[in-house]
């Protein structure tokens, strides 16, 4: 066995030196192998053999991006596969985008659990002030997943400029003093402080903004994995929150609904009599659309619904999800895919590797199309005037997030983003370009898998459903 040995887990520059010295002397990916320095030599190991300019090979650059990511996995493994790829894309160069076969599957999930990693750290970083010799600075204590410190730290450095910070993980440590990012040794968890005084006021907040109605605890678990409550702060309070949600839910269903503010419905009246929409208008921001939409009646839906609904999600959001339009829940809260519909759509997003916190969620329509039957509010299918005459509120948000892929989740949302009618069946499976050059990725609606009544029927469209989600986030 030949061995090449690497400065540390994520020495790439080291690695690719090596995989290419092996490649050129001809060393079979059996036969090649990788250690760390430190690590114990092997009785029957050779060192590898030198590189050499005479023999000189290229590599695809989506393989040399992707590599990056996988050598920050934490499986001992991800030099073997990466150099077994090195070994055949010489013999097989469009090997990359075979993404069926078993060795680019395994780099690209690899991947993909480098990056949700680095998601999980830029959520569950929780920084507690300290005081040194130079004044305040800001520790924090957290066990990646995987190597991603270096390749997360400079979210940090965006986020809190103005901060002196410091970042302790077992693999290594990030610091920021204002002006530079270095990174350090590994550090252990003594080394950061057990807690800080704001500490008390976070728990507070987050107690204040917990919602029992909406609780979803796998979705919860799958978004925050047990792996990280030991270090957050919050998480004591998770067990009691949950414990207490039942008997919270029913007094919020009890409590009588708070009366309408007439003036506020004397005044967007007033708005909607004035204000030409179309002619002029444009909304800086996305609450002024918001505030703009409650006074739409371009269409008969908005006299019959509760309130008009818009997106959330972050002004910086590179994938916009949009849904064909409010169901009753949406309309009574006011928020959007909150009912069946959304808690499907949160768990298959989870399953997919894509974070609904950082994609923008709205709705192609933004009333409740309805038909009374008692006291039920059955659901209607937007016509394409009414589909038409909301296109405006949705080009309108598309151009304050501007987002870089479009999920458009059934034919409704196919016709309002692309401005002409397209078979699901027939569109999806591929991204089409808009000419701001976005992409969109049509699917079906999540309330389409909820009717499907035979459950074999049922898991097949699911998975579906959840390739064309995951081929949302390879556009990402």
């Amino acid at each position: 066995m030949q061995v090449a040995t690497l400065r540390h887990p994520t020495d790439f520059d080291g690695w690719r030196a090596a995989a290419r010295a092996f490649r050129q002397a001809g060393v079979r990916p059996e036969s090649a192998a990788f250690r760390i320095g430190g690590e114990p030599v092997g009785l029957f190991d050779e060192a590898a053999p030198a590189g050499r300019n005479d023999d000189a090979f290229t590599t695809p650059g989506a393989f040399i991006a992707l590599a990056r990511e996988v050598i920050l996995h934490r499986a001992a493994d991800r030099f073997d596969l990466l150099y077994r790829l090195v070994w055949r894309l010489r013999q097989e160069p469009d090997l990359m985008r075979i993404v069926t076969d078993p060795d680019v599957a395994d780099a690209l999930e690899r991947a993909k659990n480098v990056s949700r990693a680095s998601h999980k750290m830029k959520a569950f970083v929780r920084f507690r002030r300290v005081e040194d010799t130079d004044g305040e600075a800001w520790v924090a204590w957290f066990e990646p997943a995987h190597f991603v410190v270096e390749k997360t730290a400079p979210f940090f450095v965006r986020r809190f400029t103005t901060l002196r910070w410091s970042i302790l993980t077992p693999d290594g440590s990030g610091y920021w003093d204002g002006e530079a990012l270095t990174f350090g040794p590994a550090a252990t968890r003594d080394m950061a402080p057990a807690e800080d005084e704001i500490e008390d006021f976070w728990k507070t907040y987050y107690a204040a903004t917990f919602n029992p109605a909406r609780l979803k605890t796998r979705t919860m678990q799958g978004e925050m994995p047990r792996r990280y409550w030991k270090n957050l702060p919050e998480a004591q309070l998770i067990p009691d929150l949950i414990a207490r949600s039942g008997a919270r839910t029913e007094v919020m269903v009890a409590r009588p609904a708070t009366a309408p503010n007439a003036r506020l419905a004397k005044t967007l009246s007033r708005m909607n009599r004035d204000q030409p929409f179309g002619d002029g208008f444009a909304p800086a921001n996305l609450a002024e659309l918001g505030h703009a939409v409650q006074a739409c009646r371009r269409c008969p839906i908005g006299c019959d619904a509760t309130q008009g609904v818009c997106g959330e999600g972050p002004r910086d959001a590179r994938l916009m999800i949009v849904g064909e339009q409010p169901g009753d829940q949406e309309d009574l809260t006011g928020r959007p895919f909150i009912g069946p519909a959304g808690e499907l759509l949160d768990a298959a997003l989870a399953e997919a590797g894509i974070v609904r916190g950082d994609a923008y969620v709205t709705n192609a329509v933004k009333h409740f199309k309805h038909t009374p039957r008692g006291k039920r509010r059955l659901h209607q299918t937007p016509v394409t005037s009414e589909i038409s005459a909301c296109r405006w509120w949705l080009d309108a948000e598309r151009r304050l997030i501007q987002p870089k892929v479009i999920l458009a989740l059934g034919a409704t949302v196919a016709l309002s983003v692309l401005g002409r009618r397209v078979a699901v069946s027939e569109a999806r499976g591929r991204a089409i370009t808009l000419p701001d050059g976005a992409k969109v990725v049509v699917t079906v609606h999540p309330a389409y898998l909820l009717r499907i009544p035979d459950r074999t029927g049922r898991a097949a469209e699911r998975e579906r459903f959840l390739d064309d989600l995951r081929r949302t986030g390879q556009q990402l």
